[in-house]
């Protein structure tokens, strides 16, 4: 759409214009490198389902199919004896790899625990628990 009035520059310079933040009754601070906006990233609950139950034989259970770019969080507890590791597939369960840090297994438990054990990037990743029990049950727990 063409305007038949010109636009025309008030002054030969530019107003300078930037944000700021602050208290109520406080000096601003303009918003810069050193200063950056006083913001967070707020997230709803996430909407995987957890992966949850009581287990007393050897055996395999998952998926547990995560959100992207979210701790992955396993919590492990009860009166057990054995191994819990924790595997990642990315072809729906076909191949199934443990996980590793720097080439030394990671995500492999003796006993209880509560902690994270993953962050997905990789769009239909699926994670899954291989049990390996002496005796006992083990109470388990994969959820964001």
């Amino acid at each position: 759409m063409s305007s038949s009035i010109p636009i025309d520059v008030p002054a030969p310079f530019v107003p300078a214009v930037g944000l700021s933040f602050g208290q109520p009754g406080a000096d601003a601070v303009f918003v810069d490198a050193a200063n950056p906006m006083p913001v967070r990233l707020a997230r709803g609950r996430a909407a995987a389902s957890p992966l949850a139950g009581t287990a007393s034989t050897s055996g395999r259970v998952g998926p547990f199919v995560p959100e992207l770019d979210r701790p992955i969080h396993l919590t492990l507890s009860g009166n057990w004896s054995g191994r819990v590791r924790v595997l990642r597939s990315v072809d729906g369960g076909t191949t199934l790899d443990p996980l590793t840090l720097a080439g030394e297994p990671w995500g492999l438990f003796t006993t209880n625990a509560n902690e994270p054990v993953a962050e997905e990037s990789v769009s239909g990743t699926s994670y899954y628990l291989e049990l390996s029990l002496f005796s006992g049950a083990v109470t388990y727990r994969v959820a964001q």
